[in-house]
């Protein structure tokens, strides 16, 4: 088992690095079951009982079934046996609506012996959910603990999955908490059953609670951190998301891209933009993540939030070329400048017009700037008039004009 890392073992010992066991509800002086004594089938039924059985230990399943339906019997209790024996033997042959229908036969006798009664019970309430009839399942394994006296941890699982099936998720929360109280392991299905049920009531701070437990408890299952780690950005705690996001990443937990790029980005919100993109970079080079446009413009994103300019531009001109994307060339043009790299700015300004901009003044505006950077007065005062009929850079180009034709004019720079 991997090293259980900082956050996990503050977790358990949150829990004080035990669990605890409730006592049986179930306590009587006498059980049920130990009051119900066993019959055997009366004489009438007797050899067809034993003949059937005899062809069931041969494999003979249907030899078996056409016995006891020929067998006649005389009282209840037989009646009830028999119906429980066909039950179990339809039931083997994926019979289920005729098994049901026996087994409920033999259940509503209530007359069965103590074993086998209870096994009845038990193989009732199973086939039940196990074809859908949830409500139906709940009260025959409240009447299986009843009668035996015992509560099982995974009964209340499958009381939790019926009532979850009818999305009654008060009754989940309470059945899960009920087969918890009485594990000797910690049940990792009962504990995703009330996570479930939390969620789908929108009680993500509640959720989170049960996953700080579940955690250290089962530190080995990927699926958990991650969760855990979704949950805490549901609830707007982004530094324990990070954090979470962050020692599952360590751990090699996150396997996807959606998981890296859920890690990357908060690493940049949180001032870590250049780790950000060097993970990224990793992973795209792996073929985790898709090298395409999107994937491209968040790595130049992660650059430029660390002032790597360079690796910047040079990514959003990786974009820009996937599909063309004038924007991007755009947004290339103006790191380059801001680089103090104008005839590259010029480049990815020209293409950024040719592959079409909403606002085609931008791209004139940063080119008017690079030129002027360059000396090249006639070019800048060319694409400053170009940006003065943009109406989102018109000021800033009308502005830049009169400073371009005094720099023209010092220099002898006929417009």
């Amino acid at each position: 088992m991997r090293k259980v890392n900082s956050i996990a073992a503050a977790l358990l010992l949150c829990l004080g690095g035990s669990i605890a066991v409730a006592p049986v509800a179930y306590a009587a002086e006498k059980c049920p079951i130990e009051k119900r004594k066993s019959k055997a089938v009366g004489q009438s039924a007797s050899k067809k009982v034993q003949k059937s059985f005899q062809a069931y230990t041969e494999g003979n399943v249907d030899e078996a079934i056409a016995i006891l339906l020929e067998a006649n019997a005389k009282n209840d209790f037989d009646k009830a046996y028999i119906a429980r024996m066909l039950g179990n033997f339809y039931a083997e042959k994926g019979d289920m609506a005729t098994a049901i229908k026996y087994l409920k036969s033999a259940v509503d006798a209530d007359i069965l012996g103590g074993v086998d009664h209870a096994q009845t019970l038990r193989l009732y309430a199973d086939l039940l959910i196990g074809e859908k009839q949830f409500k139906e399942s709940i009260p025959m394994y409240y009447k299986w603990m009843e009668f035996t006296c015992k509560e099982d941890p995974q009964v209340y699982r499958r009381i939790g999955i019926a009532y979850s099936e009818q999305k009654q998720w008060d009754k989940v929360l309470e059945v899960a908490d009920q087969g918890l109280a009485i594990t000797e392991k910690p049940d990792k299905g009962l504990y995703q059953m009330k996570l479930t049920a939390y969620f789908n009531q929108k009680k993500y701070k509640e959720a989170v609670n049960v996953l700080e437990v579940m955690v250290p408890l089962f530190p080995d299952d990927k699926r958990l951190w991650v969760q855990l780690a979704q949950f805490y950005l549901m609830t707007e705690d982004y530094t324990k998301s990070l954090a979470t996001y962050d020692l599952a990443y360590m751990n090699g937990f996150l396997e996807t891209a959606g998981n890296i790029t859920r890690l990357t980005q908060l690493l940049a919100q949180n001032g870590s933009p250049y780790r950000a993109a060097q993970i990224y970079s990793k992973h795209m080079k792996s073929g985790m993540i898709k090298e395409d446009e999107k994937t491209l413009t968040i790595l130049a994103g992660f650059y430029h939030n660390a002032k790597e300019l360079k690796q910047a531009a040079n990514t959003y001109g990786k974009a820009a070329a996937v599909n063309n994307a004038g924007k991007l060339y755009l947004r290339q043009g103006r790191i380059l400048t801001l680089d103090g790299e104008h005839k590259s700015a010029i480049t990815a300004l020209k293409k950024a017009l040719d592959a079409g901009i909403n606002n085609p003044g931008e791209a004139q505006f940063e080119l008017a700037l690079a030129y002027l950077s360059l000396k090249q007065y006639k070019s800048a005062y060319k694409y400053a008039k170009l940006a003065a009929n943009d109406k989102k850079t018109a000021r800033s180009a009308k502005s830049y004009i009169a400073y371009i034709k005094e720099k023209a004019r010092v220099h002898n720079v006929t417009l």
